[in-house]
């Protein structure tokens, strides 16, 4: 009996053993999917702080980009407001001036029994001390001339870009003549003489002056052997150099000027220096009154503004200008190129008006003057005329009024 028993608890025996072992395996199992399960809740809270970090580092970027776009904002408009008031602190020296002008022309009567002879007095003392002021813009010589006809043209040589200047120093005893070809440089080309530059092959060759900036636009001059021209990315800055060893030795700031370009068919040029009788000047247009031409009168020793006058002269459809005697002959064409018509002239001593005046005309030429600049001496314009230096000699009278003043 005993025999039989002991199969029997082996059986029972392998029986509990595979039950318990049954029971492990499920209970193995259970942990095993609550860890994945764990681990996948984990992955996917992982995915989603990866996907909240990359949302918020966009974010910050656009946020810093927009910030960035609010400086460069603040940045150009601090820049304009300076400007304007560098403008307007102009406008008031202005005002002031006329104010102490008015003062001066009419005096102040403090006592309305005053004398009629000390009246007399004042006025005359007035009308002194109004004559002295325009003793400021004095000329060494007498210079009454109003110009009458453009009389001639001569096609001195083709070189060099559709735009450009050219012009002779109109310092007494200078030959010299100067060529800045295009809109935007360094060099500048000096020849000995008008007849050296008009050969085809120039004798001596002529005389190459590398700048240490670039200048831009088409309104320089030569006078008494350096270089008035404006630079290159600034609006308003004109530098003096001596042509001797191509060194700047003055600069200024035009006020108010290199907002707009001087002309309204020469939209490279902002500010157009020109010389006459009288002396040195800058020509430029002012927004602020329509875009009427502006002209400036400059010490050409310090570059200092000597005084500043508004004209009543466009700048839409002009092509360029010049002064002969103080008077301003601003030249109008067309778009496409046309004929060349003197419109409108402003006289700062206030001796010949544009209604008084006809139209001048230029003789038939190519297109369009990029540059007209006038030579005292010579009585002639050199203008520059889609790459052609070209002359014309003018003929002026003798203005009466001025010499009668």
């Amino acid at each position: 009996m005993s025999g039989r028993l002991l199969p029997v608890l082996l059986l029972s025996l392998c029986l509990a053993v595979g039950s318990v072992q049954s029971q492990g395996s499920s209970q193995d199992a259970f942990i095993i999917q609550y860890l994945e399960r764990r681990l996948s809740q984990m992955e996917e809270r992982l995915n989603h702080c990866e996907q909240n970090t990359a949302s918020l580092t966009q974010k910050t970027y656009d946020i810093s980009s927009e910030i960035r776009g609010y400086l460069s904002a603040v940045s150009a408009l601090r820049s304009e407001v300076k400007s304007q008031v560098d403008g307007v602190s102009v406008r008031v020296e202005r005002v002031e001036r006329e104010l102490e002008y008015l003062e001066n022309k009419i005096p102040t009567q403090t006592d309305i029994e005053i004398e009629e002879a000390l009246l007399e007095q004042q006025i005359k003392a007035a009308e002194l001390d109004q004559l002295k002021k325009k003793a400021k813009i004095k000329m060494e010589k007498d210079c009454s001339a109003a110009l009458t006809q453009i009389k001639s043209l001569k096609i001195v040589k083709k070189v060099g870009d559709t735009s450009g200047s050219w012009f002779k120093d109109p310092s007494e005893g200078s030959a010299k003549v100067y060529l800045l070809s295009g809109i935007r440089n360094n060099t500048v080309l000096e020849y000995v003489s008008l007849q050296s530059f008009a050969e085809r092959i120039t004798t001596p060759p002529a005389k190459v002056l590398q700048l240490p900036f670039h200048w831009q636009g088409t309104g320089h001059v030569v006078y008494n052997g350096f270089l008035y021209c404006h630079k290159a990315d600034t609006p308003n800055q004109i530098q003096k150099v001596d042509l001797l060893n191509g060194t700047v030795v003055d600069s200024t700031l035009i006020p108010g000027a290199g907002h707009v370009p001087v002309y309204g068919l020469n939209l490279n040029t902002y500010l157009d220096m020109a010389v006459d009788e009288l002396g040195l000047w800058v020509i430029y247009a002012d927004p602020e009154y329509g875009g009427n031409l502006v002209i400036t009168k400059l010490d050409k020793g310090t570059l200092a503004v000597e005084y500043t006058w508004d004209t009543q002269c466009r700048s839409r459809d002009a092509e360029g200008a010049f002064l002969i005697c103080g008077t301003l002959y601003v030249v109008y064409n067309i778009h496409y190129g046309g004929r060349s018509t003197i419109q409108c002239l402003y006289d700062i001593h206030d001796t010949i008006h544009s209604v008084e005046s006809p139209v001048m005309f230029f003789p038939k030429r190519y297109t369009s003057h990029s540059s007209i600049h006038y030579h005292p001496g010579d009585k002639q314009l050199y203008a520059w005329d889609d790459g052609y230096q070209t002359i014309y000699k003018v003929e002026t009278r003798v203005n009466d009024q001025t010499t009668a003043e």
